[in-house]
């Protein structure tokens, strides 16, 4: 008997492949729609979305203000040790 190789789809991954592309590559939407009843226009919205992860969103220019910001509150020594001393803190304070 010859053994015959078949193609097979397996979709078990898809999902798992499609976020780690839109992640390290990104993706943006954008639309603009108008609504209108009797060629009367009522609605305009425009929308413009970016999709990507924080590396990719620094890269093209997007949050650079926020990441900057954020990861100068994020010091090494506040990330060694005190979030026991906040829970702890803050456990005292409720108590009394």
């Amino acid at each position: 008997m010859s053994a015959t190789m078949e193609p097979t789809k397996d979709d078990t991954h898809a999902i798992v492949e499609f976020v780690d592309v839109l992640l390290r590559d990104g993706a943006v939407l954008q639309a603009d729609v108008i609504v209108t009843v009797a060629d009367i226009p009522l609605i305009g919205i425009s929308l413009r979305a970016a999709i990507a992860g924080m590396t990719t969103m620094t890269e093209y220019g997007l949050f650079e203000e926020w990441d900057t910001t954020h990861r100068q509150r994020a010091t090494p020594g506040e990330r060694s040790g005190t979030s026991n001393e906040r829970v702890e803190t803050e456990t005292e304070t409720a108590k009394r």
